[in-house]
């Protein structure tokens, strides 16, 4: 027995070293992580590194041109309508960008998570239930709902945080659904009902640990849904409230002035874009790094 444990042990480590050898030998893996982890640090040290207050305001300095189009290197991206500094209004962006972005896909993958093992797990009136709830959602225009909600419940961090979580789970439903129902076929399951095991100790010990790199693929995806959801919702006036700075509210307010600075758009735009495809392209490096069979 004892040297059975060894060599089962001895065969979980070379797998988990197979995995990390392809995760550093996949380039867009790499890429994507390497980019998430600058954004974070700046979002996280955004209070040393911004030269600025992002609320100060000065006016006889308003509209100043960045760097590269010779502004001053007090404010190496220029300054906005306000006279307030660009790049300490990017780096305390970042900050709502990842929070609203991983705070709202935990909320949809607790929701969707969720429901999907219950309906693939017992099935019938259960699963018809959650088919019903996931009918419902899939019928709703999710933008035009978040947008009502926010503006009827009053806009803040924390509301947009939630109402973007709430009407984002459906993804995660539908992936932990169908497997769950495979899952639960397999026969280890069956051997746990066999010794008498409760269902939700199965669905806990047996069913979710199998069904983890579902949901991790699935997380990056939504946490990039989430990042543009809340884009989208401040670019509209019904997400973050000013002065807090977000990269939607910043694009907003560098519209009317976009063909003579389009750089008050292009920055926070860009920045945008890089986080999205970073989370995307780490996403695909993950489904590739814990699936490598089932690409070619």
């Amino acid at each position: 027995m004892a040297a059975l444990d060894t060599e089962l042990e001895l065969v979980g480590e070379d797998s988990r070293h197979a995995l990390v050898r392809r995760a550093l030998q996949h380039k867009g893996f790499l890429f994507g992580a390497a980019v998430i982890a600058v954004i974070c640090a700046m979002a996280l040290l955004a209070p040393l590194l911004a030269p600025f207050d992002y609320t100060q305001q000065n006016l006889g300095n308003r509209l100043a041109y960045p760097v590269w189009a010779g502004g001053s290197w007090d404010h190496p991206l220029g300054t906005d309508h306000l006279g307030r500094d660009y790049l300490s209004r990017l780096l305390f962006g970042a900050q709502i960008s990842v929070i609203v972005g991983f705070s709202a896909a935990v909320i949809g993958c607790v929701i969707g998570v969720s429901l999907g093992v219950l309906g693939g797990f017992f099935g019938g009136r259960v699963d018809h239930a959650v088919s019903f709830l996931l009918s419902c959602q899939l019928a709703m225009p999710t933008l035009l709902l978040g947008m009502a909600m926010v503006f009827l419940i009053g806009p803040s961090v924390t509301v947009v945080i939630c109402v973007i979580g709430v009407l984002h789970w459906n993804l995660f439903l539908v992936v932990t659904r169908a497997a769950t129902q495979r899952v639960r076929q397999l026969e280890f399951v069956t051997a746990s009902k066999a010794l008498g095991a409760d269902k939700f100790s199965i669905i806990w010990r047996d069913v979710l640990p199998n069904l983890t790199s579902h949901i991790l693929v699935i997380f990056t995806y939504e946490v990039g849904k989430a990042i543009l959801a809340e884009a989208a919702l401040s670019f509209l006036g019904v997400g973050i409230p000013a002065p807090t700075p977000s990269w939607g509210l910043m694009i907003a307010e560098g519209k009317d002035a976009m063909f003579f600075q389009p750089w008050l758009v292009a920055i926070p735009g860009f920045a945008l874009f890089l986080l999205v495809i970073a989370i995307n392209l780490m996403g695909d490096g993950l489904r590739d790094v814990t699936a490598p069979e089932a690409r070619h």
